[in-house]
């Protein structure tokens, strides 16, 4: 005669399907793996959140925007352009980029009429921002406009454009160039 509780929890082992205790551990062994992946996929997406998450998925997007560039702005930008940052908020949009197309840029948009040279008349004005200073509106993140700087101003649109530090008759290459847009 045999012991009926050694045998019964014997036998509770050897069913096919592995029995109660069996699967118990395997559950167990599968909760405790994915604790230990979870943890550290948590610690790398919280520390590359910024990097990983932006609105709408756009890497040039800033914090805070709630639209699309291409639904803030009546224009495009230049082919060339680099380095392209925007925030949208409540009907204003502001662009920064850096281009060697800006005079034609200035022209496209209507901001400087055909035949004018950007650097020419009265809306081409100095901004005041010395040389070498720099200045980034609150909330448009990427890098800020160095100075020297040209000004154009449009019915909702204001422009600020880098010049070149030796001379007043050309812009920087490639020119930082902001935009700013407010719906009338």
């Amino acid at each position: 005669m045999t012991d009926s509780c050694g045998d019964d929890s014997q036998a509770e082992d050897d069913l096919p399907g592995g029995g109660r205790p069996r699967r118990r551990s395997r559950l167990s062994r599968l909760g405790i793996a994915a604790l230990v992946l979870a943890v550290p996929a948590g610690g790398i997406l919280w520390l590359f959140q910024d990097e990983l998450f932006h609105p709408f998925g756009d890497p040039r997007a800033c914090e805070g925007s709630d639209a699309r560039l291409s639904d803030a702005i009546g224009t495009l930008l230049p082919p060339d352009a680099s380095d392209v940052h925007y925030v949208t908020h409540d009907g204003r949009s502001e662009v920064s980029f850096a281009s060697g197309r800006t005079a034609e840029f200035l022209h496209r948009a209507n901001l400087v009429p055909q035949g004018e040279s950007p650097l020419d008349g009265q809306d081409g004005g100095a901004y005041a921002l010395g040389e070498g200073d720099s200045e980034l509106p609150e909330g448009l993140c990427g890098p800020g406009i160095r100075g020297p700087v040209a000004s154009y101003t449009g019915t909702a649109v204001t422009v600020l454009v880098e010049r070149s530090p030796y001379t007043v008759e050309r812009f920087r290459n490639p020119a930082r160039v902001m935009v700013t847009y407010t719906q009338p």
